[in-house]
């Protein structure tokens, strides 16, 4: 007790007088783990040789640094970890209070004996979103809908530079749940509803960490697969409830985004409050070891989601035997974030009692020390401020305005009311169409996120005005007051305020608020076109208005660069986003998904478009003449063992298609599942002919539809193409 104090006030006594620094003290310095050039299995290794129980216990530690009553309990508990919640901030928030917050804490780290640098993690899940000024990428729904896995793949490395650049080197992203039901105040985190599109999305475990795994380029911060496993497929989609599936389900719904991360090399993996079947996963060894660890051999640390081993037992404060439940299922790092010093003790009293092998133990230290090494800590514990300034850089918001671009989804577009010309008179209303808090949803600045100008940004009426050849003709009322005939469109931005998982589930309706449905009547008693923008984590409970409305665009949660709205509404970019999820015909189907019978309002993967005079020619020797329609396929993710295409319908000719055909020879390969068209398959040959919505195309039009199959994507014969026309 007595070597503590004075260790621990030694401590406290060089950071009041900025004593401490990044050097390792000299007893560690001549180490082989400082070797820079040894292999890290060795080094590791070497450090564990030299750790105490105390020093491993403290590896195992996640504290929340807003519950440290004094930094130098980092170096007094040797914490491995340190997090920001998701309220979690500093003052005044920006990047360089973040960056000097972080290294204070690392010195403290370095101090120990040994000098083991702490990892700092944070729910950087669209941006460093909570850095004010930091760029806020679409939330993942958003992201789905993109259709476009090397984007996201870029989207990870800009954020990557922006968390470098606030000195934290660990995100808790992505989340790679399937999401099932809407109800589900999480759905905006997911990518899609389908295996297949969530898995294509886990490119942006490269952009974190470098395609080489963790540490493999200089902006390097470690990722996290989350939710372990089947947080999206609860029953009623109730957060933190229960997965009811049988084994084979699980593993074919939910499994394989984590399989595809593992195999990217992903750094670590957050376990889900959810249960299965009854069985809490925070203690499920059977999915967390033989599975996980075993089955799929992912390599890196398991880390606790906040305080989730206290849910073991069901009942309020956490006990050494659902500690003992936890590590000995598979758990590495525990976040315990207020209640670290009777975590570190109750860890204690367990291993003494031989109640958690000294192996298991060890195997949690080795991974973790193993991320820490590969990841350079050891080398550069510090905040790398030359990537301080690309915090919010101009660079990131023009990717994040392609992404919202590419996500915008258009459902409806009758009398082609859009695209809106610049030199029109606009009316713009809604409560979303000049907020910030509103467009970038939750985990934006807070956990729940809330409504205003809580950072810089674009909102979508900004973008509206700075496209539009005179700004003086665009007139904004939130609540649609003053509208008369004389506009040229109305444009509502509607839908949802921000909100986190728990609050965000939505058990009753899902349709649009009081507030909106007014705004909209005013806007539809005008008499003038009215499109409508919808801001929303998932589909809402509009089939009801939608007769109203001539156009309707999904715009999701796209950020803080509403510019990338605009650009689709007024056809500087044709639309290209298609649904990641099944549009409900009303919140009594939920759940819907692709495939299950139900008749949906709009299916998965649907979506339209226009002003495609852009598009290359496929064929550009081809006489226009010679056939109606053309057919190219592209393919978008593949897997061992099977692959994800789509398949680009064009109209080549100069009078509008009535329906169309496309049809291609097999081979070996089968089709598992297909969205936007009605697929027979006979004689080895698939034919595909279009959806009852979809069969109408334009000259110059395109419509897509997409597949899934097992067998090789390689040589893919081109389909064959023909359309029908009406006299």
């Amino acid at each position: 007790m007595m070597r503590t104090a004075l260790l621990s006030a030694a401590v406290a006594f060089l950071t009041l007088t900025g004593a401490t620094n990044a050097q390792p003290p000299a007893e560690a310095a001549a180490a082989d783990y400082r070797d820079s050039t040894a292999a890290v299995d060795d080094r590791v290794d070497d450090l564990l040789a030299r750790m105490t129980l105390d020093d491993k216990i403290g590896q195992m530690t996640q504290a929340d640094r807003d519950a440290i009553l004094t930094q130098s309990d980092v170096a007094t508990y040797r914490l491995g970890s340190i997090l920001s919640g998701g309220d979690g901030t500093v003052s005044p928030n920006n990047a360089q209070t973040w960056a000097d917050t972080y290294d204070n804490l690392q010195r403290q780290a370095l101090s120990t004996p040994l000098g083991i640098p702490m990892i700092y993690g944070i729910d950087a899940v669209h941006g460093a979103n909570a850095v004010r000024g930091a760029t806020i990428y679409p939330h993942n729904i958003g992201l789905g809908a993109t259709r476009d896995p090397e984007l996201v793949e870029r989207i990870g490395g800009a954020v990557a530079e922006e968390v470098s650049g606030t000195g934290i080197d660990w995100t808790f992203a992505p989340c790679l749940c399937v999401a099932r039901n809407d109800r589900w105040g999480r759905t905006y985190e997911s990518f899609g509803e389908t295996p297949e599109l969530v898995t294509s999305m886990a490119t942006i475990v490269d952009g974190f960490q470098g395609t080489g795994g963790p540490g493999s380029k200089p902006s390097s911060v470690l990722a996290t697969a989350k939710h372990y496993i089947g947080d999206g497929g609860t029953t009623n989609g109730t957060d933190q409830g229960n997965t009811q599936l049988t084994e084979a389900e699980l593993r074919a719904y939910h499994l394989p985004p984590f399989k595809e991360a593992v195999e990217r090399g992903v750094g670590s993996v957050m376990v889900s409050f959810s249960s299965w079947n009854g069985a809490k996963l925070h203690g499920h060894k059977y999915l967390l070891t033989d599975v996980l660890k075993g089955e799929l051999g992912f390599d890196g640390f398991v880390v606790s989601d906040w305080a989730g081993i206290d849910q073991l037992d069901g009942r309020t404060g956490f006990t050494g035997a659902e500690v003992s439940q936890a590590i000995n299922a598979g758990l590495d790092m525990i976040m315990v974030p207020n209640d670290y010093k009777t975590f570190i003790g109750l860890l204690r009293d367990e291993v003494n009692a031989g109640r958690i092998p000294m192996s298991r133990i060890d195997d949690a230290n080795r991974r973790i020390l193993t991320k820490k090494f590969e990841l350079g800590l050891f080398e550069h514990p510090l905040t790398d401020r030359s990537y301080t300034g690309t915090v919010g850089s101009a660079a990131h918001r023009d990717l994040a305005r392609q992404a919202v671009r590419e996500s915008q989804v258009l459902l409806k577009n009758d009398g082609g009311v859009l695209p809106l010309a610049k030199s029109g008179k606009l009316f713009v209303a809604g409560k979303s169409a000049d907020d910030i808090g509103n467009q970038s949803g939750g985990w934006t600045m807070s956990w729940q996120g809330h409504s205003g100008d809580i950072t810089p940004g674009t909102t979508v009426l900004e973008g509206i005005r700075a496209a539009v050849t005179d700004p003086s003709r665009v007139t904004f009322d939130r609540y649609g007051n003053g509208i008369d005939g004389s506009y040229t469109a109305a444009v509502a931005v509607v839908g949802e305020t921000p909100y986190a998982e728990g609050r965000g589930d939505r058990t009753g309706a899902m349709g649009l608020d009081t507030e909106d449905l007014q705004t909209l009547t005013r806007l539809r008693a005008s008499g003038v076109p009215v499109v409508v923008v919808l801001v929303s984590g998932r589909p809402l409970d509009i089939a009801a208005q939608l007769p109203d409305w001539p156009a309707l665009v999904a715009a999701w949660l796209p950020g803080t660069e509403g510019g990338g709205v605009s650009d689709v509404l007024f056809g500087d970019y044709r639309p290209t986003g298609k649904l990641p999820m099944t549009w409900m015909r009303s919140v009594s189907q939920q759940p819907i998904n692709v495939a299950d019978g139900k008749d949906p309002l709009f299916e998965y993967g649907y979506g339209l478009t226009y002003d495609a005079g852009t598009d290359p020619d496929p064929d550009p020797d081809r006489d226009p003449g010679d056939e109606s329609c053309t057919a190219t396929t592209k393919v978008v993710n593949a897997w061992s063992g099977g692959f994800q295409a789509e398949v680009t319908v064009r109209n080549p000719g100069t009078v509008q298609l009535t329906g169309w055909e496309a049809a291609w020879d097999l081979g070996s390969r089968t089709i598992t599942n297909l969205w936007n068209g009605q697929l027979t398959t006979s004689g080895g040959r698939a034919t595909v002919r279009n959806s009852p919505w979809n069969g109408t195309v334009p000259p110059g039009g395109t419509v897509t539809f997409g597949y899934t199959a097992n067998g090789s994507a390689d040589n893919l014969p081109p389909p064959a193409c023909t359309g029908a026309t009406t006299p």
